[in-house]
């Protein structure tokens, strides 16, 4: 008789505590880390289940490449990951692809996407293609995408809203007619940078979008005659906050409430994205990883949105905006930053709400539906 009470009363604390288990793995956020990748690019999404994305892998070369793995590592060493469960290669350029081959070296990849061949003439990618990322794939999954995939991702939903210069019809909610058409300004680019692989997070309430290194051309594509993705809370990536993307006719048709910009020091944060992002409706915050010489203060965020500082610095902060030197030109080269690094870490909940942080200071800060902001 004992013995039956005794499991009954195991029957009755398990069911009891079942449900708080169950509203405990519900609880916890989704998250994404934002790498410091020197101008190049770096994501990392993890979803409240524990399932894994990595977008782009960091610099070439013989000091960043294993210099930007290390700084993944870091990321996924707090996001506690034994694998990464999906890499996306967005595009064949040596800044998104490059720390590849030695973040390889270090943590198993299971799942490899990309949006094809390269299409740009360049021995170094070509190379790569051939050797590294053909015996890599061969071990693993391998998908070329197109528009309109799902990427598994647990409890969250990833599709894939651009790729090979081809974007998706349009995602369900949007459709809406974007009246800023008639004043865009096209722009001349490269080959490869439109091919691109972009995608559209969704959890819950929360959305957010990263578009690789698509140009202005590409995003006239997604958001006219009509905006063909909707609006999201978060925009990550944004060609580096270079001027040959961020056009206002799709960042101001998204209205994101929070923009992070992965730039480096004398790479991306120029006026003309800076200034498309501070006039958008509905921008609350505008987060870089690096403090921009290509804007200075005239159009920077505050410090506490900034997660490395100027390299070398000097004895006052610039306050006109730096002008490179022109293609050809002779320039001394810019310092490196192979030191310590700092990253943004963000967190999502289902009901929208989000917070940001800047692990140089601990500065955080969340977004609530409804625009209430709390900062701490």
């Amino acid at each position: 008789m004992a013995r039956k009470q005794a499991l009954l009363s195991l029957v009755a604390i398990v069911c009891l505590a079942a449900p708080a288990f169950a509203q405990n793995r519900a609880a916890r956020p989704l998250t994404i880390y934002v790498i410091d990748v020197e101008g190049g690019n770096s994501t990392l999404f993890v979803s409240p289940t524990g399932e894994s994305l990595l977008i782009d892998t960091g610099n070439a070369g013989a000091i960043a490449a294993p210099r930007d793995a290390g700084r993944i590592m870091e990321a996924v060493k707090d996001a506690g990951l034994t694998q990464i469960d999906s890499l996306i290669i967005t595009h064949w350029h040596g800044d998104h692809y490059g720390g590849l081959e030695e973040l390889a070296k270090q943590i198993p990849i299971k799942h490899f996407y990309d949006h094809g061949p390269n299409v740009q003439p360049a021995q170094a990618a070509d190379d790569f293609l051939k050797t590294v990322y053909a015996d890599l794939t061969s071990k693993a999954q391998h998908t070329v995408v197109k528009p309109g995939d799902r990427i598994p991702f647990g409890a969250a939903n990833i599709t894939v809203v651009i790729a090979a210069g081809m974007p998706i019809a349009t995602m369900k909610g949007a459709g809406q007619r974007n009246p800023e058409c008639a004043s865009f300004e096209p722009i001349d680019n490269n080959a490869e940078d439109p091919m691109s692989v972009g995608i559209l997070l969704t959890y819950g309430k929360f959305k957010a979008v990263h578009l690789g290194d698509n140009t202005r051309n590409k995003e006239f594509e997604l958001a006219c005659p009509v905006n063909r993705l909707g609006t999201v809370d978060l925009m990550l990536g944004m060609h580096h906050g270079q001027g040959s993307s961020n056009s206002p006719v799709l960042v101001h048709a998204l209205r994101p409430r929070v923009a992070i910009m992965n730039n480096g020091t004398r790479k991306g944060g120029e006026p003309f994205a800076m200034k498309s992002m501070f006039s958008s409706p509905g921008l609350e915050d505008v987060w870089e990883m690096h403090f921009s010489l290509l804007s200075g203060q005239e159009y920077t965020v505050p410090g506490a949105f900034i997660a490395n500082q100027i390299d070398q610095q000097g004895d006052a902060m610039p306050i006109g905006t730096f002008t490179p030197p022109l293609p050809g030109q002779q320039a001394p080269p810019a310092p490196a930053h192979n030191g310590k690094s700092n990253y943004f870490k963000v967190t999502a909940q289902q009901d929208g709400t989000f917070s940001v942080t800047n692990t140089r200071n601990n500065f955080s800060k969340t977004y609530r539906p409804g625009g209430t902001n709390a900062t701490r």
